[in-house]
C-alpha cells in the first residue's frame, strides 16, 4: 500500500511523520544484486513492511547497493528498523542463494 502524499501520523498525545533515506550495501561492494536476488530482497521488505505496518514510499535497487525511503511510527527507533531488514533478508538470501 503506497501513499501519494505525505501525511502526518495521529497518535494519543503527538503528530508525527517519520521518513527516513537508507542506503545498503554489500561487503566490499560487489555487484550480487541482481535478477532472483533483486526480486526477493523487495518481496521480503515489502512483506516486513506489511508485518510491522511501515510504509516503503521508494525502493530502488541496484546491483551494487540499494536506497530505501521507509515511512515508520516516530516511537520505532531507526536502528531497529535498519535491524530488521538488514536481519531478515541476509538470513532468508543466505538460505535460498548458497
Amino acid at each position: 500500500m503506497r501513499k501519494k502524499s505525505f501525511e502526518y501520523q495521529h497518535y494519543n498525545h503527538s503528530i508525527g511523520l517519520a521518513i527516513v533515506h537508507l542506503v545498503f550495501v554489500p561487503k566490499r561492494r560487489k555487484p550480487v544484486l541482481k535478477s532472483d536476488i533483486r526480486n526477493r530482497l523487495y518481496q521480503i521488505w515489502q512483506e516486513l513492511a506489511t508485518d510491522k505496518n511501515w510504509n516503503i514510499r521508494a525502493c530502488e535497487i541496484a546491483p551494487d547497493h540499494v536506497h530505501l525511503f521507509i515511512e515508520f511510527p516516530p516511537t520505532i527507533p531507526i536502528h531497529l528498523i535498519v535491524r530488521f531488514l538488514k536481519g531478515r533478508s541476509s538470513n532468508f538470501l543466505r538460505k535460498e542463494f548458497p
